[in-house]
């Protein structure tokens, strides 16, 4: 594999105040008694268990029961790393993940990059809607075509008009709502000991199918959009600190730092427990009932009503409605910041709707792209594979960018990365390249 191109020092001309942070070590003052907001973490956390993950979590207990429990624990350290990075490049930077890839490398390999990220958020997006459309379905008898109409509308006015403030808020109320899965999987009734050994006791058939499993949650819980999405919400958070111009918003301070990482730590947490309560509710239900075959989110949630009982089946559902709610939005608003990003056009939540019109065009055009898939007759899950194999492209390259990114003091200061956070990234970085090869193994055998 060629070697990244090393990124030059930015040969723009700052004016004083940045030539300034930059000799000074990127450092800014804290805005008078305030602080970054608590729930950044849990957002982003929340997004990466949407209905296509979900999924994925469910046919990983249905199908292995709970000896697969074990992976969750273990991919924990793998998401921080990946979410405190994106963060403090955020911090730091004062720009969005793509604004820095434009800075700093080549046309070829931004353009390439984001390509493969808005295709895959575009897919996954799109089966996210179909997902949830599906799950409302069950609840409320009206056809899932006026469904997605409705939510892609819905969540396309949201982006456009709903401040970030709003957004925000939001979403962390949102987000307790997955609780909802701890309520389905206590209604499974555990066998204690069989539980405890699979979350601690790592075991792996290797196998086809468990070895495509492991791959798909490596792939999965490491998604493309969550890098992106964290430095841009960083950048959001700083505008409301009262950070407007960049040169502001340059720069972090050690107990923000600490702050930040405190947050993601608590909201990957957050994520990881909801991931395990999905996996256990449908090992201990469908797998010892000996239906594997889980396709989607509302399938687990149907096939569990029989088994553990309608309000488990029903807190399921509720769970899919809620993180789809969160995730569309992270995807195809964070598929506008790349592109603007990319191409430097005006962007933010933060403007009024008339100030970056591009911005609110493509989120608009991207939320429609969603909704269009699931009239195309396009097998939802087939879908999903298309776009679990664009993510597994551009994932690895976008983690080994990142750790670029972050060990470069042109672009952090004296940010860079500490030896433990690298040895972290470094395995996390090889993680999702293995998961990528394997993927494309497995789909060749």
């Amino acid at each position: 594999m060629a070697a990244l191109p090393t990124p030059p020092t930015d040969r723009r001309k700052h004016d004083p105040e940045t030539e300034e942070r930059l000799r000074t070590g990127f450092s800014k003052p804290m805005p008078h008694g305030r602080f970054r907001s608590i729930g950044l973490g849990l957002i982003t956390g929340a997004s990466d268990d949407d209905p296509a993950a979900i999924g994925t979590y469910a046919a990983a207990g249905a199908s292995l029961g709970s000896s697969i429990l074990w992976t969750v624990p273990v991919l924990f350290p793998m998401m921080f790393s990946v979410v405190y990075l994106c963060s403090k490049l955020g911090q730091v930077a004062g720009e969005g993940l793509f604004a820095v890839i434009r800075k700093y490398y080549p046309r070829w390999l931004l353009f390439s990059v984001l390509a493969c990220a808005l295709t895959g958020n575009i897919i996954e997006a799109g089966a996210d809607i179909g997902g949830m459309s599906a799950s409302l379905n069950m609840i409320v008898p009206v056809p899932i075509w006026a469904v997605v109409i409705v939510i892609s509308v819905s969540m396309a006015l949201l982006q456009i008009f709903g401040s970030y403030e709003f957004i925000k808020n939001v979403f962390r109320w949102l987000a307790l709502v997955l609780l909802a899965y701890v309520g389905a999987a206590i209604l499974a009734k555990q066998d204690l000991s069989t539980v405890l050994k699979g979350t601690f006791v790592p075991h792996l058939r290797f196998d086809k199918h468990s070895l495509s499993i492991l791959v798909a949650l490596i792939g999965t819980t490491l998604s493309a959009y969550l890098y992106s999405w964290q430095s841009n919400q960083e950048v959001e958070e700083d505008v409301t600190l009262g950070r407007r111009r960049l040169v502001d918003r340059m720069g972090t301070r050690r107990e923000e730092l600490r702050h930040s990482a405190k947050d993601i730590a608590a909201g990957m947490i957050f994520a990881n427990i909801v991931t395990y309560f999905i996996m256990l509710s449908t090992a201990a239900t469908l797998f010892k009932e000996g239906k594997p075959e889980i396709s989607s989110a509302a399938q687990a949630a149907h096939a569990l009503a029989p088994i553990a009982g309608k309000l488990a089946s029903s807190l399921f559902t509720l769970g899919v409605i809620s993180l789809s709610l969160i995730a569309v939005p992270v995807m195809t608003t964070g598929a506008a910041f790349d592109l603007c990003q990319a191409f430097g056009w005006k962007h933010g939540i933060h403007y009024p709707p008339h100030e970056v019109k591009r911005f609110n065009a493509a989120i608009a055009i991207f939320t429609g792209l969603g909704m269009c898939l699931n009239f195309l007759g396009i097998n939802p899950m087939k879908a999903l594979v298309w776009a679990s194999i664009v993510q597994g492209v551009s994932t690895p390259f976008l983690m080994l960018l990142i750790m670029r990114i972050t060990n470069n003091r042109s672009i952090m200061g004296q940010w860079v990365n500490t030896k433990p956070l690298n040895v972290l990234g470094w395995i996390t970085t090889v993680a999702v390249f293995a998961a990528a090869i394997g993927l494309f193994v497995s789909l060749l055998i």
